[in-house]
Order: C-alpha cells, then sequence, then structure tokens
C-alpha cells in the first residue's frame, strides 16, 4: 500500500493510521503506538507525531505503507 503526500512536506503517524482506515478513531492509534505496536523503517516507534515523510515505511498488524512524494 502507498500513501501519497501530495505536495505535503509529512504526515504524522497518528494521522496516517486513521487516513488510511487501519484504525477507528485517534484514541486507538494512540494505544496501539504506545503498545509498541507499530514500526516505523523497521523499528518500533512510540512517538504519535512522528513526520512521516517520502519514502517512509510504516508497518502495522500485517500492512505496509510506503510513503511516496
Amino acid at each position: 500500500m502507498e500513501f501519497q503526500l501530495n505536495g505535503q512536506e509529512f504526515i504524522e503517524l497518528m494521522k496516517l493510521l486513521k487516513y488510511e482506515g487501519l484504525v477507528d478513531t485517534g484514541s486507538d492509534a494512540k494505544m496501539y503506538i504506545d503498545n509498541g505496536d507499530v514500526f516505523v523503517n523497521g523499528k518500533q516507534e512510540f512517538r504519535r507525531r512522528n513526520k512521516l515523510r517520502a519514502g517512509d515505511k510504516v508497518e502495522f498488524e500485517g500492512q505496509a505503507i510506503l510513503i511516496i512524494p
């Protein structure tokens, strides 16, 4: 799966999970991130507002999202 930034510099991790429909609410996104269930570029990510830029890869519950420009 890919997420296109469409001219934006970045998207925050919480917003990406919600926008892509991987979680229902922002509080669900916070919970999964706080629990260490989300990986960015192969590493566990605990920063809810981590700014994802082109080239970053997010993995969550068997889904992978590549951030593209």
